[in-house]
């Protein structure tokens, strides 16, 4: 007998199934709360349970796969390690495109001379000597460093001498731009590999934690990792190319509920904690996202599932809006929720909200407090850092007394980015345990919690709610209003309005057709489609939106693990891209790893490249696991036609070579 083991590590839960391979079927599943700083705790909670659920001996576990959506929290959350950029032959403005200021933030950028031009030629000595002295000079608190080269995509020698002098001079992690991608588009690979640096740490931690467990109970089995496109790599791939796990656990989910509910045509929403993943299943499969990876501001080159990924799940921080009339708003942070935080720490919790129920006058802090993730004191913080980070250290605080001042608050909302800290606050989920929905974790507390932000007054001077049960209910609402609007969104995408999509989900006359307006004009307004509801909270809230939206909701079982599902059922697919293009008369360029040859007939380049990427994509699949992978060919060719004859202007070349990993036994 043979098991599959699937893992996904969410921002609130670590799920773990056991699915037998022979007869096709989940036989166990488990939940555990996810842990940090120490993640191993929750991986190794949900693996024995699924483990002792089905009684399944290790020595039959036969691959082990994992899928997370910390990658793609983080993005979304602005959250990760401290990086620096090396900027090589970029001009001063084109650091500005494609999102890249916003991603660096005030992180170091190494601007040196260098680079190559279209047809990969140098066009600049790398200048190695100023990016000696600029690594120097480098603060220490940097966790990983991201090389961009110009026109990298067609000659990457500036970028490879660069990470080689890098990992001599200071031993961090370093990822270049064209190892991500071979495409065009110098600043949105440069953001590429920036984002790739700064979640090194963060998928190298879940990797080292999962790998860690499964060796204490005597599993052998290979541990391979979802990528975005729901592929699976093996998991040193995962661990150099973290940024190909965005979207990981998304796509696992699509793959499980393609397995789970045999549906061929449905939007698939899954609400996690911290976001609603919004996708478009059509023959049973998704697309993929011919423009790359969109998370978050985001728009990176890494190949995943097309999917719309919204700050909205049921730990998003509620927002009360300004206005002479109560509103809301949900995300796109994440918290913790009160009623959770209480568990935790159930003095600090019920002593700070009993206190500041006494008071008449609403806390400023709104009731939330700050609660330390790190255990020791970070290295790398400045002075207000510091003090901010030593209160904490001692335990949880009230936000009001963790940060005394808005220069102190400044420097904590850094500390959060960064994921030192974490706050706690009223979530959807406190609203559910407020009202009988989930009975999880504290319901006291999260009454409290909701009686307190109740009192806060609304422009008009009057309490925003009259209860704590009122506001429960408004925070449900709300959630279903958002979850209404991201479908929307997607469905009027996906119709060919995406420029305008947010606008039309949020029309009036979309709102009067969804309230069945009957006056001088009827308008009638539904989705054309059924939607698939997974995540572990989808019983409790899609309900509401599927009469909304008027159709059909499928809540599949197990539709709580379905990451964790789709993580054992994916193939490996290695993909190897490259370029030939034209140089001149009877001059063309294959443009290969180690820089560009010369061929004098197109079609010999193209052999040459074509040769090239098949070894390079047959030899990453096998070290996945894949023994004899099958390979596929496309080529893209571009031709101008000139005085009535075709001539040659590139070629694109993909190679995929995918098959199922081996499984390995006793």
């Amino acid at each position: 007998m043979a098991y599959f083991l699937g893992v996904d590590t969410g921002g609130t839960y670590t799920d773990a199934v056991l699915l037998d391979e022979a007869a096709d079927q989940v036989i166990a599943t488990a939940k555990a709360l996810t842990t940090r700083p120490d993640l191993a705790i929750g991986v190794g909670a949900a693996i024995d349970a699924a483990l002792v659920g089905a009684a399944v001996p290790v020595d039959q576990i036969a691959m082990v796969s994992l899928s997370t959506t910390l990658a793609t929290n983080a993005l979304v959350e602005g959250q990760g390690g401290r990086v620096a950029l090396v900027a090589i032959g970029f001009a001063e403005g084109e650091l500005s495109r494609a999102g890249l200021a916003d991603a660096i933030g005030d992180d170091a950028v190494i601007r040196i001379a260098g680079g190559h031009d279209h047809g990969g030629a140098e066009k600049h000595p790398l200048d190695l000597d100023a990016l000696s002295f600029a690594l120097d000079a480098l603060d220490a608190g940097v966790t990983g460093i991201a090389v961009a080269a110009s026109f990298a995509a067609r000659n990457p020698g500036h970028e490879i001498a660069a990470r080689d002098l890098i990992r001599a001079r200071t031993g961090k992690p370093v990822t270049c731009g064209h190892e991500l991608s071979n495409a065009l588009g110098g600043p949105k690979r440069a953001l590429t590999a920036v984002l790739n640096a700064r979640l090194i740490g963060l998928i190298d931690g879940l990797i080292t934690a999962c790998e860690g467990h499964l060796t204490a109970l005597g599993i052998t089995a290979p541990l391979m990792v979802v990528r975005g496109d729901g592929a699976l790599i093996s998991a040193d791939l995962a661990r150099t190319k973290p940024i190909e796990t965005i979207l990981s656990g998304p796509a696992a989910s699509v793959a499980g509920a393609s397995w789970l509910t045999g549906a061929k045509v449905a939007l698939v929403s899954d609400i996690g904690g911290t976001t609603t993943d919004v996708c478009l299943l059509q023959g049973g499969k998704p697309q993929i996202d011919p423009q790359g990876a969109q998370v978050g501001p985001y728009r990176t080159m890494v190949e995943a599932v097309a999917m719309r990924t919204t700050g909205l799940g049921g730990d998003s921080e509620v927002h009360v809006t300004e206005g002479l009339a109560a509103g809301l708003r949900l995300g796109p942070r994440r918290v913790m929720p009160i009623s959770l935080a209480a568990q935790k720490h159930p003095q600090v919790i019920h002593g700070g909200l009993d206190r500041a129920l006494a008071q008449d006058v609403p806390a400023l802090d709104g009731g939330k407090f700050v609660l330390p993730v790190a255990q020791e004191m970070p290295a790398g913080l400045d002075a207000r850092e510091r003090a901010v980070m030593e209160r904490l250290m001692a335990g949880p605080l009230r936000l009001g007394q963790a940060a005394a001042t808005r220069l102190e608050g400044a420097a904590l909302n850094r500390l959060i980015t960064r994921g030192m800290v974490m706050l706690a606050g009223i979530t959807p989920s406190d609203a559910c345990h407020t009202l009988g929905l989930l009975d999880d974790w504290d319901h006291d507390a999260a009454t409290k919690a909701l009686t307190l932000a109740g009192r806060q007054r609304t422009g008009a001077g009057q309490r925003i709610a009259p209860d704590a049960s009122t506001l429960a209910q408004m925070i449900i609402d709300q959630l279903t209003g958002q979850t209404v609007d991201c479908l929307l969104q997607a469905a009027f995408a996906e119709d060919g309005w995406e420029e305008n999509a947010t606008r039309l989900a949020q029309h009036p006359l979309t709102r009067a057709g969804l309230n069945g307006h009957k006056g001088l004009v009827r308008v009638e307004m539904a989705l054309g489609l059924p939607v698939i509801g997974l995540g572990a909270s989808a019983g409790t809230y899609y309900g509401a939106v599927g009469n909304r939206l008027g159709t059909g909701m499928i809540l599949p079982e197990h539709a709580g693990v379905a990451n964790a599902v789709g993580a054992v059922v994916g193939q490996v697919a290695m993909r190897a891209t490259g370029s030939v293009t034209a140089a001149g008369a009877g001059r063309f360029l294959a443009h290969l790893r180690d820089g560009p040859a010369p061929f004098d007939v197109p079609e010999d380049a193209i052999a040459a490249l074509t040769d090239a990427l098949q070894n390079e994509a047959t030899a990453r699949a096998q070290a996945s696991g894949v023994d004899t992978p099958q390979l596929r060919v496309d080529c893209e060719r571009s031709e101008a036609n000139v005085e009535g004859q075709a001539m040659f202007v590139s070629a694109d070349v993909t190679v995929t070579a995918s098959g199922r990993p081996r499984i390995a036994l006793g």
